[in-house]
């Protein structure tokens, strides 16, 4: 283990950062901006926790012109024990930090909570800031996968009405709720806490919002957890490649089980036989869902609510169950599913403002399926591939392109990582450590799910000496997998 040794960041690095664009605001735009306050309440559904909002620019750039309210929560440590402020990043993209707090601050051990105010917030353009809003019918026309170059031309003329119509609903905000934007905020989040430098927890895609901030601000970093990280190098293809490659080995890592384990229903029957007959029944659009009151399984939704059920081990047995029930349907009746709401809520735009992910036509598209279905021959639809429908046409260059990670932070970001990740690869997870380089210390729990703070305590041990004491694993630790039988 190495405990950490505090430093200050001298002039030369300062003068590094400018020359690759990566400074704060200026000290002018600094100056221009009121001092954040945030004015703390008791939250409306639960009383022990508070509630409030911190007032900031729509546009970093432009400090003094037009504002919204970004929505927070916290939970007091005990003030005899209490050590600061933990700032959590939700995932998502669209996940509600404010609920995650309120309703789910036990994800956090005793221990940290003791020593921390938990604090989150809803993101930029999610939840109680100001969410993206859309028209239901522009949202429900993008398909899930393109079939020809016909629907790949109607779907870049869509893309386009249904990027006016967001903007016309949301206001100014819609083109400002990329992430370096939201690391921003961030900032001014750890300033309105009268933190000195920033302890943070990100999770999934909250992730890349700390890798942006440690890039941005790397001398106000005193402690960074990056769960099931996010890997912001990568192209079009890579994307893709490495997110089908992770699902299908999450597909592998279920099957296995089921094979072994009796608490799985499909226990000794030929389980990829049964989802080869389910998804050609999707193809052949006469599949429906049982638990959603008839709605036709499309190919891609089949592939997105199982993918979704690998997140946890302990979804695994209702998996399994909800496969049984559509493979004995012996007929259909399919229904709609809309609620009948004119605008929808639409958190997917950050994606869109943080990827490029420029696709030509419909035959470098059909390219990209041909490929990932050898990659993984059984899901064949990882959740990126829907990112380049509802992407598709996004004027360039977006406000957080890609990019190799460039961190010089005095204390390295601990990646704590799943080796069977079902949607943050473990692939992921060594890429961005080798960017990090000795910025950067991996952490590897060698089981299952979406995360592993929650599922192991040898990990929940390593990231809590690392926040509460600045302790750092040796690289290369390892946590040994959770039985999900036990």
């Amino acid at each position: 283990m190495l405990r950490v040794r505090k430093s200050a960041v001298g002039w030369a690095v300062a003068l590094a950062l400018t020359a690759v664009g990566l400074t704060p605001a200026s000290p002018a735009a600094a100056r221009a901006q009121p001092a954040p306050t945030i004015e703390w309440r008791p939250c409306a559904t639960d009383a022990s926790a508070e509630c409030g909002t911190l007032s900031l620019p729509v546009d970093w750039n432009r400090p003094r012109g037009e504002r919204f309210d970004l929505a927070l929560a916290r939970r007091v440590a005990n003030p005899a024990t209490r050590e600061g402020a933990l700032v959590f990043g939700p995932g998502g993209p669209g996940d509600s930090g404010v609920d995650r707090v309120v309703n789910g601050s036990s994800r956090f051990s005793a221990d940290l909570r003791r020593r921390f105010d938990i604090v989150s917030f809803d993101p930029r353009g999610t939840g109680g800031s100001t969410p993206v809003l859309c028209a239901r019918d522009l949202l429900a026309r993008q398909p899930q996968l393109i079939a020809d170059q016909a629907q790949f031309d109607a779907t870049l003329a869509g893309n386009v009405l249904l990027r006016a119509d967001c903007r016309a609903r949301t206001g100014p905000l819609y083109d400002h709720v990329d992430t370096t934007s939201a690391a921003r905020d961030l900032d001014a989040i750890r300033a309105a806490l009268g933190e000195r430098q920033l302890t943070f927890h990100g999770s999934s895609y909250g992730t890349l919002l700390g890798e942006r901030y440690a890039e941005l601000f790397p001398e106000r970093v005193r402690a960074m957890v990056l769960e099931a990280a996010m890997d912001h190098s990568l192209g079009t293809r890579a994307l893709l490649d490495t997110q089908a490659v992770t699902s299908e080995d999450a597909f592998d890592e279920f099957v296995a089980w089921c094979d072994r384990s009796t608490a799985c229903v499909l226990h000794g029957q030929d389980f990829r036989a049964i989802w080869e007959r389910l998804r050609a029944r999707a193809e052949r659009g006469v599949l429906t869902d049982p638990q959603r009151g008839g709605a036709v399984l499309t190919p891609f939704e089949l592939t997105r609510l199982t993918h979704k059920a690998f997140y946890d081990t302990w979804r695994w047995p209702g998996l399994a169950e909800w496969i049984g029930q559509l493979a004995a349907q012996t007929a259909v009746r399919a229904v709609g599913t809309s609620t009948g709401d004119a605008v929808a809520p639409y958190p997917f735009a950050v994606f869109c403002q943080d990827w490029s992910l420029p696709v030509r036509d419909y035959r470098e598209y059909a390219g990209h399926l041909r490929r990932m279905a050898r990659l993984a021959p059984d899901l064949r639809y990882p959740t990126a591939v829907f990112a380049l429908a509802t992407c598709l046409g996004t004027p360039t260059p977006v406000a957080n392109p890609q990019h190799r990670l460039r961190v010089r932070t005095d204390v390295p970001l601990l990646i704590a990582a799943t080796v069977h990740d079902p949607a943050s690869g473990y692939n992921w997870a060594t890429n961005v450590a080798r960017q990090l380089g000795r910025h950067g210390v991996l952490l590897t729990y060698e089981g299952w799910g979406h995360g592993s703070y929650t599922t192991s305590k040898c990990v929940e041990r390593a990231v809590d000496a690392y926040l509460i004491d600045q302790v750092v694993p040796a690289q290369g630790t390892r946590c040994p997998a959770v039985d999900p039988d036990v």
